[in-house]
């Protein structure tokens, strides 16, 4: 341990800070589907991924990459919306296995369908020129892109939050995860309702697809990893909890972060030794509520 200063140790934790961003992201995607849609979206890596790609795309043609940060997100979720409407809508109520298998399908088509569309390499994404750099921390310089990162993650979560605990569709939206038989009674389309929520959820996912396109690059096979990690992450915070996934994903990515510093060989391991240590006090994660799958 010699040579771990109080200084590194504070700069891996924020290194590991912004890494669980994005894992917040991925894990909030997919704890709002499933919250909403009892919908184990197994595309959600994939949808990651699109969005990645799209924004590539939208860089090269508006020239922007702050284009690319509104336009990408909202083509994934008008993708996310069909695919919810015309493929997983039919399959609701014959099971939890059923949306499962055909996400599972779907994540392979999209995978395939980007490879003939981009090709198999892989396609850099350059870190915009206002976001290039470091920024004095007082202990350490810590890179401009990834303090970029927690601030935009940290107002969108402020903004669901709003939009959840503090609007009539909130409302709704947590009535519906709750009873949707008593919400249709009232009168209110559940079913549009859970169109708009997996647009949501799909839309949050291309986003940390195009916030992590320059930190690791675009390739066909990006959403592979990430769709573990998100599933780790949603497990521990407790499948369906927006915030067990906000905490969950940022104590992920710090025992990651300090995992690489103290044992680089158990770095990859290090977050299924963290969910095995959750499920053994709290089966149903940190803030999940017991016997939601059933």
């Amino acid at each position: 341990m010699d040579g771990i200063t109080p200084q590194l140790l504070a700069l891996q934790v924020f290194t590991g800070l912004a890494l669980g961003a994005i894992y917040v992201l991925l894990a909030v995607g997919l704890s709002l589907i499933f919250g909403m849609l009892t919908v184990v979206n197994f595309a959600h890596g994939a949808f990651f991924m699109l969005g990645a790609y799209v924004g590539v795309f939208a860089a090269e043609q508006t020239g922007s990459f702050w284009a690319a940060l509104v336009l990408a997100p909202l083509a994934v979720a008008a993708v996310g919306m069909v695919c919810e409407r015309w493929l997983i809508r039919p399959l609701y109520g014959r099971g939890i296995d059923y949306p499962l298998l055909l996400t599972f399908g779907l994540a392979y088509i999209m995978v395939e369908g980007v490879r003939i569309g981009f090709g198999k390499s892989g396609l850099p994404f350059d870190t915009p020129e206002l976001l290039q750099g470091s920024v004095s921390l007082g202990f350490a310089d810590f890179p401009t892109y990834r303090l970029f990162v927690i601030a935009v993650v940290a107002a969108l979560l402020l903004g669901l939050w709003l939009l959840i605990e503090r609007t009539s569709f909130g409302l709704i939206v947590r009535a519906g995860a709750r009873d949707p038989v008593i919400v249709r009674v009232l009168g209110i389309d559940v079913s549009r309702v859970w169109l708009l929520v997996f647009g949501m959820g799909t839309g949050i996912a291309a986003l940390a697809g195009v916030l992590s396109a320059p930190l690791q690059g675009v390739s066909p096979e990006m959403g592979t990893s990430v769709l573990t990690v998100a599933f780790v992450v949603t497990v521990v915070g407790g499948m369906g909890s927006l915030m067990g996934a906000v905490v969950a994903g940022l104590l992920v990515g710090v025992v990651e972060s300090l995992a690489v510093l103290f044992f680089p060989e158990a770095a990859k391991v290090s977050m299924f030794v963290l969910m095995a240590g959750v499920l053994l006090v709290r089966p149903q994660g940190l803030f999940g509520r017991a016997g939601l799958m059933a």
